[in-house]
């Protein structure tokens, strides 16, 4: 991929440098697990800005997804639910890796060392983690996630489209403001009151 693709490591990542990251993104990438609450105020803050969303059904990704349309939010993967099931059931993660030959191929290629100079230990642990255990059921979700970034790259080549929709991003993304969230918190959490000020005391 040299040449097409860079991938930037920022250490020490902070609120400071996410003033840059946030309006300078097309694509804000939130593929936590469905049920497992990993995507936050991040997600919200590249949306405010413009930025499409491809993610699961999990954690602000559902009232984002409810605030743009469906329309304007790339939606892959096994929801809650239908991740509660599939451990329920007894989930074998080798079985998509025996069954689609491109993951398998991405898999064998790190197994090789073909990412790490040749070291086939590097991501051994990994790769072992994927094939035997998979907690957070990444080859399950594989497939739709390919499928999904498809649509993605379609609709980027529509680039009226694309900037319709990353303007009814942060359209209705006004629900996601501080001052309603801290109103909800006072109301339903806090059971705290507004306090009057009465102005004319203090001029």
């Amino acid at each position: 991929m040299g040449g097409r693709l860079k991938v930037v490591f920022l250490p020490n990542y902070n609120v400071k440098q996410a003033r840059w990251i946030h309006p300078a993104a097309n694509l804000s990438e939130q593929i936590s697990t469905a049920g497992y609450e990993a995507s936050g105020t991040s997600n919200m803050k590249f949306a405010l800005n413009g930025a499409l969303t491809i993610g699961t059904l999990d954690g602000a990704n559902i009232e984002i997804r409810q605030a743009v349309g469906d329309e304007n939010f790339f939606l892959f993967g096994l929801t809650a639910e239908e991740v509660r099931v599939k451990k329920a059931a007894g989930y074998h993660p080798s079985e998509y890796y025996n069954s689609n030959s491109n993951l398998r191929e991405a898999i064998d290629s790190i197994s090789a060392g073909r990412f790490s100079r040749g070291d086939t230990d590097l991501f051994k642990p990994l790769v072992e983690s994927f094939i035997k255990q998979d907690p957070y059921l990444v080859l399950a979700d594989y497939e739709a996630y390919i499928r999904c970034q498809e649509q993605v790259s379609l609709a980027y080549k529509d680039g009226d489209n694309w900037t319709r929709k990353s303007i009814l991003n942060t359209a209705r993304m006004g629900k996601f403001s501080s001052d309603r969230a801290i109103r909800e918190y006072c109301e339903k959490i806090w059971n705290a009151t507004p306090l009057k000020v009465e102005l004319n005391q203090y001029i």
